[in-house]
């Protein structure tokens, strides 16, 4: 259904928040005003408190207090490292009040975060940052939590970054105002928007030169961190033969599918070493190893160094206590 009048729309700006993300949601309204010759959009910045909120690029949205923003149609959030901690009761409360009225709720990055610490998206399916969906699905048992670029539940909007972003915008922008008003604004941008929202978030694959077999198994390596498959079981999914999917492997990627898929197994552990205060038995457990030990002797030979060694060389990045306090992802 096509938008009859002016869409009101309060874009909550949360510290510290990416400002690619911060574009991804506000320029595409913009152009959307610009090609549509009227405006469509009529938008206003929000801030958590009466306190101006500065973005990682050092670019700062003036204050203007969440909790005396008026009704409106669209209400989007947006937010970037450790959005779990800026969800105060008193945000939470205000964003209730406006999501009671408002037609639809996106947040983008760390913003669906902040909506599920609302009680916004219980029911509802959603997603969010790939780094963060181990733990969100914990945190959010009422939430349906998928892998996915961005997600439209009912009312409900999320995206798991700055990119899937401006598709969820055009998106929007085509139900809202038909899709020859998208198309314009994705040409203004020059975006080609070659994904479907369903795919699972890309993770480590710029300068690869895959191919639809090697795209397709690198996605379900991606997805069995944890419980990694044996390459025969993967090749079954695909309905190549093992073989053939080596092949591919060799000659697209120069790899074997099994140096392949430990490289990314030993990446997330890297992730989760430098970024994040868990025990290295968990991330070894996170990360497909059966024991401490053997995944000590592959990440020493992956990266010429200790786990323990390489944390301690990072400065005790993101380091939180060891009970397991675990910091929110680091910045994208």
């Amino acid at each position: 259904m096509k938008s009859a009048h002016l869409m009101r729309t309060t874009v909550l700006v949360l510290e510290k928040t990416n400002t690619l993300t911060f574009a991804a949601a506000v320029d595409p309204m913009r152009a959307a005003n610009r090609h549509a010759g009227h405006p469509v959009f009529d938008w206003q910045f929000a801030t958590p408190t009466d306190r101006d909120v500065t973005l990682t690029s050092g670019l700062v949205v003036p204050a203007a207090a969440l909790n005396r923003a008026p009704p409106c149609d669209l209400l989007i959030v947006v937010a970037g490292f450790d959005p779990d901690a800026k969800a105060t009761p008193a945000l939470c409360a205000s964003l209730r009040r406006l999501a009671a009225t408002a037609s639809i709720v996106a947040g983008i990055d760390g913003g669906p975060w902040v909506m599920a610490r609302a009680g916004l998206l219980d029911g509802y399916k959603a997603t969010t940052h790939w780094e963060d969906l181990p733990e969100f699905t914990q945190q959010f048992p009422d939430v349906i939590t998928l892998d996915a670029r961005f997600v439209e539940s009912g009312p409900r909007m999320t995206s798991g970054g700055a990119a899937p972003a401006i598709e969820m915008m055009l998106h929007l922008i085509a139900v809202q105002n038909g899709a020859a008003l998208a198309d314009r604004v994705a040409g203004s941008f020059i975006y080609d928007v070659s994904s479907t929202p369903a795919r699972p978030q890309g993770r480590q694959q710029l300068g690869m030169r895959h191919s639809p077999v090697t795209a397709r198994a690198h996605d379900i390596m991606q997805a069995h961190l944890e419980d990694p498959l044996a390459i025969a079981a993967i090749a079954q999914e695909l309905g190549v033969s093992l073989r053939a999917l080596q092949l591919q492997f060799r000659t697209r990627l120069d790899r074997t599918p099994q140096a392949h898929y430990l490289g990314l197994r030993l990446a997330e552990a890297d992730r989760l070493v430098t970024q994040t205060a868990l025990p290295l038995q968990d991330v070894a457990l996170r990360t497909g190893f059966g024991s401490q030990s053997s995944f000590a002797r592959a990440y020493r030979h992956h990266f010429e160094t200790s786990a323990r060694q390489r944390r301690r060389s990072m400065g005790g990045i993101n380091r939180a206590s060891d009970a397991g306090d675990v910091p929110r992802r680091s910045l994208s």
